[in-house]
């Protein structure tokens, strides 16, 4: 019984070598593409044109709500919004997708958008492992708590670390009605810009319980460009 124990102790502490050498190689992996990241120029978004579909859920009271808006930023940084059709639950409408939507609006007045970018002077990155999508995960830990930073991480890809998707959380609520906020952001490149295509979010909103939401996008200008051109 004795010896058995000793070989299972052995065991588990070789195991656990190995986990920590999986690991260590992982990060040693991912550090070319870290500094990769950290060196690129910055692409910025500067105006653009777009229809977003937004549709929520909530399970709590079997709830659906839908939005469709057009979304415009101008030059001059300003973030505008128009619902062009809604329907569905009013109380999601209001206390999460205009919710979403006005904090947009509140960013856009705040000016510099660079202020939320996962930049070494918002972030503290770290190098974290390659993922099966061919991605590589990079940890981003905000420096501050503001409005639009995430405590997650960012996935790049291996070559030249262009971002794929952002996965984190809020690290503040958009509004009072709303507790919790876990975001997935995916990427995509328009008119030759890194732009958002798709956002899913589950938001904990007070009184409603969890609820789902995504939104898409549809770009029909970018940075001056109309997406037709392309």
């Amino acid at each position: 019984m004795r010896r058995a124990t000793v070989v299972l102790v052995g065991l588990a502490a070789l195991f656990a070598l190995i986990g920590d050498d999986v690991r260590a190689a992982s990060a040693v992996s991912a550090e070319p593409a870290l500094h990769r990241f950290l060196a690129r120029p910055d692409e910025p978004l500067t105006q653009y044109r777009a229809l977003r579909h937004l549709e929520a859920h909530n399970e709590r009271f079997n709830l659906v709500a839908r939005i469709d808006a057009m979304t415009e930023l101008s030059p001059s940084g300003e973030f505008t919004y128009t619902v062009l059709h809604e329907s569905g639950s009013e109380y999601i409408r209001k206390r999460v997708m205009h919710a979403l939507l006005d904090h947009e609006v509140e960013l856009s007045r705040i000016g510099d958008p660079s202020r939320y970018a996962i930049t070494a002077t918002n972030y503290d990155v770290a190098a974290g492992e390659p993922v099966d999508d061919g991605t590589v995960k990079l940890f981003a830990k905000p420096r501050r708590v503001d409005l639009g930073l995430i405590d997650g991480a960012v996935f790049v890809t291996s070559d030249d670390a262009d971002t794929v998707r952002v996965e984190g959380r809020l690290v503040k609520n958009p509004s009072f009605w709303t507790t919790r906020v876990d975001i997935v952001r995916r990427y995509g490149r328009i008119a030759g810009i890194r732009v958002p295509v798709r956002l899913d979010t589950t938001a904990h909103i007070r009184v409603a319980g969890e609820s789902t939401m995504c939104m898409t996008y549809e770009y029909e200008m970018v940075n001056g460009r109309s997406v037709s051109d392309r």
